[in-house]
C-alpha cells in the first residue's frame, strides 16, 4: 500500500477528512491543548481545595526541572563542542577519499516582499561558499501576489549573478490556488518541480545525485556549509531516507536587535544544538537539507499548513513506514534576528513568530493519526514517538508557567490553616533555591551564545559582550512572555480549530545600518 495515496497523508486539518477518520483527528487537535489546560487549572484548583498536596506538587515539579536543565546542560556542552570541531575542520579534505562530483545542490529561496539587500546578501553567501557553483542550482522562488516589485528584485539578483551558477532560474507561485495556503510551504513545493521539469529533467540530471536545501531567504551560508552537507550525506547509511539539519544561528543582526528579541532568537539556537544530540526527538526545521529522490517521492513540501518545515520529516516517516530520520550535521547558518523600526513593533513579531513556531502542534494529530492508520511502523517506535511529542507540547505550553508564577498559589488560595503552616513558610524559599539552581544552566546558556557572536560594530568588545552576557536576566520574561503564552494559544487555537486556526505570517526581515546594542 502506497500510504502517500491515504487521505490522511495529506490532511491539514480533521476538515480535510470525513466520517470516523474526522473525529479520531478531531479527537487529536484537542488532546495538546486540553493536557496543557488541565494541568494549569488542575494546579489551581488543587491549591484551592488540597494546598498541602499542591506544595508537594510544586516543589516536585521544580525539582524535575532541575534535573531536566541539567540534563539539558550536558547536552548543550556536548553540541557546542561538536559546533566548535565542526567549524574548524578542512571538509574539503575530508571529502577526498570520496566521488562526489556528480552531487548537486539544489537551493531553493522563497521570497516575498524582502528587500534587495537581503535577497542579494544570501546569493553573495551561496558564492563565497566553498565547492564547485557549476554544480548549484538556485531557484528563486517569487510570490506572485508580491507584485511586480518583487520581480524587478529578481531581474537585477539575475542579471549580475545568476551566471555564477551552474543553473539559476526564478519561480513564480500562483497565489488563490484551490487547497494551498498562500505560505511558504506551497512557494517552495511549486519550485521544487519547476525546478524538477526546467533544470533536471532538462539536463538529465539523476534525482539520486541532487540535494536539496531549503533556506529562508535571510539564510547566510557558512564557508563549507555545503561541503558538510555532502560529507553527512555520503557518510550516511540508507542516505536517501534523511533530512540533514544545521544549527541556525541568528546573527545577520544580532548587534542591532534589542534585548529581548537577541534573548529569543538565541534561545532558540541553544535548543536546537541540544536537539542535536538528540536525534531521536530532532525534526526538520527552518532552513534545512534533503535528497530530491525523497522529497519528490513524498510528495514535496504539504501546501495546506503553516509548519511546512517539520511536517516535510513527518510526510517521509509515514511514507516510508518508519524508515525515514533526521541527521544533525552540527554546522551553522546565519538568519536574522526579529527587527522592526520600532521597539513594541519588534516585540509584536517576536511573539508573532513564536506563535508560528509553536503552531508545529499541529503536527501531533498528523503523526498520531498516521500511526494508527499505519501497521507497518514497529508498535514500539509509535508508542516511543508519541510519548516525546505529547511531552513536547506539554512541557513548552505550561513548564515556565507552573515554575514562575504557581509558586505562590498554594499561599494565595489555601486558606489561614494553610498559610499557618512550617510548609507555606517554606514553599516560596524551597521553590526558589531550586529555581536558581536550575539557573545555573542559563549561565552555561549565555557564555556559548557569545562564544559564537560575530564581531561587534562601532564598539568596544569587552563592553559590548558585557551586555550580551546580562542580557540573559531576561529568560524568565521570554520563557513566559514568548515561550509558554503562544504555544498556550497555538494549542488554544488548535483545540476550537475553525476561524481560530492559525494562517501563514512572513516574518517580516529588517536590517538596520550601525550599533544600537542595549539592554
Amino acid at each position: 500500500m502506497d500510504y502517500t495515496r491515504t487521505p490522511y497523508y495529506t490532511a491539514g486539518q480533521a476538515k480535510d477528512l470525513s466520517g470516523k477518520d474526522f473525529w479520531l483527528y478531531r479527537f487529536f487537535e484537542i488532546l495538546p491543548g486540553f493536557l496543557a489546560w488541565a494541568t494549569l487549572l488542575g494546579a489551581l484548583v488543587l491549591s484551592y481545595l488540597a494546598p498541602f498536596y499542591a506544595a508537594f506538587f510544586i516543589i516536585a515539579f521544580n525539582l524535575y526541572w532541575v534535573l531536566k536543565s541539567g540534563y539539558l546542560s550536558l547536552h548543550l556542552w556536548q553540541n557546542w563542542k561538536h559546533l566548535k570541531t565542526s567549524l574548524s575542520m578542512d571538509w574539503l579534505e575530508m571529502l577526498s577519499p570520496f566521488k562526489y562530483t556528480r552531487i548537486v545542490h539544489l537551493v531553493i529561496l522563497p521570497f516575498y516582499k524582502e528587500s534587495f539587500e537581503i535577497v542579494e546578501t544570501n546569493i553573495k553567501s551561496l558564492l563565497s561558499a566553498r565547492g564547485n557553483k557549476k554544480k548549484m542550482a538556485v531557484v528563486l522562488a517569487v510570490e506572485a501576489r508580491a507584485g511586480n516589485s518583487a520581480l524587478e528584485i529578481t531581474e537585477k539578483i539575475r542579471a549580475p549573478y545568476g551566471r555564477e551558477f551552474g543553473f539559476f532560474i526564478v519561480t513564480v507561485h500562483p497565489s488563490g490556488i484551490l487547497g494551498e495556503m498562500d505560505g511558504k510551504g506551497s512557494n517552495i513545493a511549486y519550485a521544487a518541480e519547476e525546478a524538477r521539469k526546467r533544470i533536471l529533467d532538462a539536463n538529465g540530471i539523476q534525482y539520486e545525485d541532487v540535494l536539496v536545501s531549503a533556506f529562508d531567504i535571510d539564510t547566510i551560508v557558512y564557508p563549507d556549509y555545503f561541503l558538510c552537507l555532502m560529507w553527512h550525506f555520503l557518510t550516511t547509511e540508507d542516505r536517501l531516507h534523511a533530512s540533514y539539519q544545521p544549527v541556525p544561528f541568528y546573527n545577520n543582526n544580532m548587534w542591532q536587535a534589542p534585548a529581548l528579541s537577541r534573548v529569543v532568537a538565541t534561545s532558540g539556537s541553544l535548543w536546537q544544538m541540544i536537539q542535536q544530540e538528540r536525534p531521536e526527538r530532532l525534526t526538520t526545521f527552518s532552513s534545512h537539507s534533503m535528497p530530491f529522490m525523497a522529497l519528490r517521492e513524498v510528495g514535496y513540501w504539504q501546501k495546506n499548513i503553516v509548519s511546512e518545515d517539520s511536517r516535510i520529516f513527518w510526510n517521509a516517516f509515514l511514507a516510508y513506514d518508519g524508515n525515514y530520520k533526521v541527521v544533525p550535521i552540527s554546522y551553522p547558518l546565519s538568519m536574522d534576528a526579529n527587527l522592526a523600526p520600532k521597539f513594541w513593533e519588534t516585540l509584536k513579531n517576536v511573539y508573532k513568530q513564536q506563535r508560528r513556531w509553536s503552531w508545529g502542534v499541529e503536527n501531533l494529530p498528523y503523526i498520531l493519526t498516521g500511526f494508527i492508520k499505519n501497521p507497518r511502523i514497529p508498535l514500539p517506535k509509535k508508542i516511543k514517538i508519541t510519548l516525546l511529542e505529547l511531552e513536547r507540547a506539554w512541557s513548552l505550553a505550561t513548564n515556565p508557567i507552573l515554575l514562575f508564577l504557581f509558586t505562590w498559589t498554594p499561599i494565595l488560595l489555601g486558606g489561614r490553616l494553610f498559610n499557618s503552616t512550617l510548609l507555606s513558610y517554606n514553599l516560596p524559599v524551597v521553590s526558589r533555591d531550586l529555581t536558581l539552581l536550575g539557573i545555573l544552566g542559563i549561565l552555561l546558556s549565555a557564555i556559548i551564545s557569545i562564544s559564537f557572536l560575530p564581531p561587534a560594530p562601532n564598539s568596544s568588545s569587552t563592553r559590548a559582550k558585557s551586555i550580551m552576557f546580562l542580557q540573559w536576566v531576561f529568560v524568565p520574561i521570554t520563557l513566559l512572555v514568548f515561550g509558554s503564552i503562544p504555544a498556550l494559544e497555538s494549542q488554544t487555537r488548535l483545540m476550537l480549530s475553525g476561524r481560530f486556526r492559525l494562517g501563514y505570517w512572513v516574518t517580516p526581515k529588517h536590517r538596520k545600518t550601525g550599533q544600537i546594542l542595549s539592554l
